[in-house]
């Protein structure tokens, strides 16, 4: 084999890889069984393999029986490749399962690109020339975000993700397909796949569209999915989709005028 041959066996890129974030609240893996049931509507090949870091938010980490969970996790079709907030007493284990570890850290936000448009940026602009107290208030606490613009229709099996971003879609969202934004979410058509806004974990990001058809949404980690059809409230219409507490809330948007 040559110097150059050998060189060129192997080339390393840096690129973006989306990864189910899985919260574990419990040690109880009966329990963390009936929630992945929940998520995915029972079909056990819901998430094909997906590379999944298992986020810890309980106090009693070594109670976890991590083979037991690790080995329920691929039963569900998760790759669980990392752990993040894992205890230091816990992490020598850890590593010995394979499993790589994170720490959660604040993140900044992401600098606008100014190649793309910011509609938040537009909007504030508006909202200044009509009240400028408002515009300043809103600037202080929502610090303008990118936006990643779709305008073509997003077929079953692609995935888009906007890091670091908003992302806006303006053409229909065919089922199969997948929407991962740390931003918000918006859908100026039918949302007919999966729509996951608040990659990151904002807790404030929102799910926008004109038509709720959507097979599962998530903000920040917290799933709905809708095996029995979505409801008759929301369904095939303009509707949001927010954080409440722990919880999802799926509301209509109405178009009249409220006073």
């Amino acid at each position: 084999m040559s110097k150059k041959q050998a060189v060129n066996a192997l080339e390393a890129k840096i690129g973006s890889v989306v990864a189910v974030t899985l919260i574990v609240r419990s040690a109880d893996l009966t329990l963390a069984s009936q929630s992945l049931s929940h998520i995915t509507g029972g079909q056990q090949d819901y998430f094909d393999n997906e590379l999944t870091v298992v986020e810890l938010a309980l106090d009693d980490a070594d109670a976890i029986d991590w083979p037991g969970l690790l080995a329920l996790l691929r039963q569900w079709g998760l790759n669980p490749v990392a752990v993040r907030n894992a205890p230091v007493a816990l992490q020598p284990s850890l590593r010995e399962l394979g499993l790589s570890l994170e720490e959660v850290s604040a993140r900044s936000p992401a600098a606008p690109d100014a190649s793309v448009p910011d509609h938040q940026a537009v909007q504030a602009q508006y909202e200044a020339s009509a009240a400028p107290e408002i515009a300043t208030s809103a600037a202080a606490q929502t610090p303008a975000r990118a936006c990643m613009m779709i305008d073509t229709p997003v077929r079953g099996g692609q995935r888009i993700y906007a890091r670091g971003a908003d992302l806006v879609v303006t053409a229909v969202v065919n089922a199969g397909a997948e929407l991962i934004a740390d931003g918000s979410i918006h859908v100026y058509a039918p949302l007919r796949g999966r729509a996951l806004a608040g990659a990151s974990g904002d807790v404030n990001a929102r799910i926008f569209t004109l038509s709720m058809e959507a097979e599962l949404v998530s903000i920040a980690g917290i799933y709905r999915t809708f095996e029995d059809g979505q409801h008759k409230e929301v369904a095939r219409r303009p509707a949001e989709v927010r954080l409440a507490g722990d919880r999802l809330e799926t509301r209509a948007i109405s178009s009249e005028r409220r006073s």
